[in-house]
């Protein structure tokens, strides 16, 4: 037997080198453009135009992408690591940019504590989260902030880095504290509250 065969016994799974195991596939896949979206590419970039509004996407140069019928195509130039890894990046880049542009992206944010509240105010939201002020979040252009009850704020757009972005800023006007539950967190967020040094000792 060779050095470069691998036996493989029965009920034994074969055991690939990590310099061997196949890279993301994902790069390959072509990205289907929808009824009523188009694409236009420049260097470097590529701007998406849909329904819901238009998003300009930019891409690492050497990574080739071009519009074939109705669908989106990324090729990348060599089969080295480094090209391996852009392709499947952009690939996912651009395939976000066309679900924005068509559906759009949301996050949900909670206020958790008594007295917490947010209000709208024009097109962002004011905070009142137990400081001795209230704290104003304005959007930025192509986003918006819709308030629902006194609890709970839906960030939406068609970017989808730019709505998370902005989420998480909401987020750090007061975090979710490990002790109490108060703070803001995203919606479904799973929060590992801590009992406290006087709940630890009456548990013992």
């Amino acid at each position: 037997m060779s050095g470069n065969e691998v036996m493989i016994s029965a009920g034994v799974a074969e055991r690939v080198p990590p310099t061997e195991r196949p890279l993301s596939r994902v790069g390959r896949q072509p990205i289907p453009l929808p009824s009523g979206v188009t694409a236009e590419v420049f260097y470097g970039g590529i701007t998406v135009t849909g329904p819901r509004g238009s998003v300009t996407q930019k891409y690492h140069p050497e990574v080739n992408v071009r519009v074939a019928a109705d669908e989106i195509i990324v090729e990348r130039l060599t089969e080295r690591k480094f090209h391996h890894s852009l392709h499947g990046l952009t690939r996912s880049l651009i395939s976000n940019a066309v679900v924005g542009v068509t559906d759009g992206y949301s996050r949900t944010l909670e206020l958790m504590g008594v007295g917490y509240r947010v209000q709208q105010n024009g097109n962002g939201i004011t905070l009142s989260v137990g400081y001795s002020h209230t704290v104003d979040v304005f959007p930025e252009e192509g986003l918006t902030m819709e308030v629902e009850g006194n609890n709970r704020v839906h960030v939406s757009g068609v970017d989808k880095q730019k709505v998370g972005q902005l989420a998480a800023k909401v987020r750090r006007v007061r975090p979710p504290n490990a002790y109490k539950e108060k703070g803001i967190r995203y919606q479904g967020e799973v929060l590992r509250l801590k009992p406290g040094k006087a709940a630890a000792r009456r548990a013992v």
